[in-house]
């Protein structure tokens, strides 16, 4: 039996992690997957971290570093988003409620992180994730997959859309 699959989506800065964030301490269920952070030097963004919720951490990509793969003015270490992010939407649990946040542009870049996205989204894990609001081929196909809910988060919707948490307990 498939699982709920909720993907948030909506402009930078509208509170998708946040929302994801009161979700999860509203639950009583195992919890999988990770988040991405902002890494800020002197008050600017330079990067993005991973954060497994097991709390593994890594580089998602920085001003600094030095990749063929780049979006923007940053680099993307496919590396840890292999060896970090990957294996953490694939637990064992199989109570475990999956959090992706997110698949964007740097994350789709790998080849192992798309086919984990698809391989999670066809099990019957529960996932809760955050979505690029525009996005390739690959994005705009999770958003149009069937057993998908889309929901759209916004500076007014957001603060209710935490109730999305009885859903998943």
């Amino acid at each position: 039996m498939a699982g709920l699959r909720v993907l948030l989506t909506g402009p930078p800065r509208s509170g998708k992690t946040t929302l994801i964030e009161r979700i999860v301490r509203r639950l009583d269920r195992p919890v999988a997957g990770f988040f991405t952070r902002e890494i800020r030097e002197h008050g600017r963004r330079v990067g993005f971290s991973i954060i497994t919720l097991t709390g593994q951490e890594g580089v998602l990509a920085h001003v600094y570093h030095q990749s063929r793969h780049k979006v923007g003015r940053y680099g993307v270490n496919l590396a840890d988003l292999d060896r970090i992010a990957v294996p953490s939407v694939q637990p064992d649990d199989r109570a475990a409620l999956v959090i992706v946040d997110e698949i964007g542009r740097m994350e789709c870049l790998s080849e192992k992180f798309r086919l984990a996205v698809i391989d999670l989204l066809d099990s019957d894990h529960d996932v809760l994730g955050s979505i690029a609001q525009g996005g390739g081929p690959f994005i705009q196909g999770l958003k149009a997959r069937a057993d998908v809910e889309l929901i759209a988060v916004t500076p007014a919707n957001r603060d209710e859309l935490v109730g999305l948490a009885d859903g998943f307990d």
